[in-house]
């Protein structure tokens, strides 16, 4: 696979990066890409071009017929006959269909049925169901079955780049809160660094113990493996992010080291994803892809309800054609002169007929029972994600008091310890209870992040 470095960052539809320094990369210009050129959101949009394409097909049923059939047949210098039959046809929504038939047949074996005058014989007359079929039959059946999968397809493709979006925000959130842990991590490492250099000087200088430069040492040591375990979790988080970053041409990319996350993201969050209107009503509900998805595939099985229940009727054709053997006259025809003929079907028992209504019955209730379900699973759903969101912007509140708290108690301690009335202990472990509150706070945050994502998506606006 290809892989081509992002040098520059995505600005007005263009991707403009710097490597001389820190460039951040946005939400919403993470998302600009990934709606722009991730394959699979080019992919959901084959979703809706293929419910068109079967709609034109669907449509191809009503469209008019020329048919022409010529035959002849000669034995021994003996014409036995000639027959040509040609044949407009206009199919028409109530199943009615208008024809116009030219035939001429000649022949000295032919058939006296279908012996025609020399000029031919010109016909125009009309094919109708009077039962079975008029009302409804299968080519309106399935014209208006694929203008339903048209709107069906339309809500399925949303689900699809509903899904693609959450789980690149999502990644995107992994990142900046990787991101976040290692800059704590990196920020006390370099603390640890420090405070170790001026522990050997002290010590060199008589004012601290021997025991502390230790304590100091193994401080530094744990302060540095921490950081390099933050740093896998990063790396890991960069090229997850990187899934769902493309080009053009579908070439993929792989971020360079220099684009990090906007960590101001919490302050334009309801910006981007819009989830600042939390007043979640029945409308919502009723709107929602996938439970427009099941309506629409609901008022299909209806269409195919009505379909079978029409097949209980018997089949009767009643067929008529007016005859004229002067083109130039057709519009003259006599009534005198015709053709008619009437075709009745009926089975006995119509055992097939009444089993495929049943079981297309059977797929309404159980369709129903699908939407009842779906229904009720997306309230609680969202009952729960909200009261979930309420929670975590509390605990981050909280958490955001603490660090502030731990931050000063921190700084009293090392004040302290510099004085030489505290101990190297209890300023590490002050430090250490520090940096538990503040990945606490960013996972918090990165809990609240994903809430309203996950909102968003069960509403299915994103």
């Amino acid at each position: 696979m290809q892989r081509i470095f992002i040098l520059l960052l995505l600005l007005n539809g263009s991707v403009i990066f710097s490597q001389e320094s820190d460039t951040i990369l946005s939400l919403e210009e993470y998302l600009g890409l990934v709606k722009k050129y991730h394959p699979i959101i080019k992919q959901a949009k084959l979703i809706t071009s293929e419910s068109e394409a079967k709609l034109l097909k669907s449509r191809g049923a009503f469209d008019p017929k020329l048919e022409v059939d010529f035959s002849r047949k000669k034995f021994k210098g003996t014409e036995y006959y000639n027959k040509l039959n040609s044949t407009f046809k206009i199919p028409t929504w109530y199943g009615i269909e208008l024809k116009a038939n030219y035939e001429s047949n000649d022949g000295y074996y032919l058939n006296p049925e279908f012996k025609t005058p020399d000029d031919g014989l010109y016909s125009a007359g009309v094919s109708i169901p009077l039962a079975k079929g008029l009302l409804t039959n299968k080519r309106m059946a399935t014209l208006k079955q694929a203008k339903l999968y048209t709107k069906q397809a339309q809500a399925k493709q949303q689900l699809v780049v509903n899904d693609i979006l959450y789980n690149s925000i999502a990644s995107y959130f992994n990142w900046l809160k990787n991101y976040q842990a290692k800059l704590v991590y990196k920020d006390y490492l370099l603390n640890a660094k420090t405070r170790f250099q001026n522990v050997k000087k002290s010590f060199s200088a008589g004012d601290k113990p021997a025991i502390d430069t230790l304590e100091a040492n193994i401080n530094l040591k744990n302060r540095l493996l921490d950081f390099e375990k933050a740093k896998i979790g990063y790396i890991k988080s960069v090229l997850e992010i990187s899934n769902y970053l493309w080009l053009e041409n579908n070439l993929p990319i792989e971020l360079e080291t220099s684009i990090i996350p906007d960590i101001s993201t919490l302050q334009k969050i309801d910006t981007v994803l819009n989830s600042s209107i939390l007043n979640i009503t029945d409308n919502v509900i009723e709107n929602h892809p996938k439970i427009q998805e099941l309506k629409t595939k609901k008022e299909s099985l209806s269409v195919d309800k009505r379909l079978k229940a029409n097949n209980l009727l018997p089949k009767i054709d009643l067929e008529y054609n007016f005859l004229n053997t002067d083109y130039d006259a057709i519009n003259s025809f006599n009534t005198s002169n015709y053709k008619t003929g009437l075709s009745i079907n009926f089975p006995l028992f119509l055992r097939k007929e009444r089993a495929d209504l049943k079981l297309t019955k059977l797929k309404l209730q159980d369709i129903d029972f699908d939407i009842s379900v779906t229904e009720v699973s997306l309230k609680n759903k969202i009952k729960s994600i909200l009261q979930e969101i309420e929670s975590y912007s509390i605990q981050h509140n909280i958490l955001t008091d603490l660090v502030n708290d731990y931050k000063k108690l921190v700084t009293s301690e090392e004040r302290k310890f510099s004085l030489g009335e505290g101990s190297l202990f209890l300023v590490n472990y002050r430090e250490v209870k520090l940096i538990e509150i503040q990945l606490k706070n960013i996972d918090t945050e990165y809990q609240l992040f994903i809430n309203k994502s996950t909102l968003l998506k069960t509403l299915g606006n994103l």
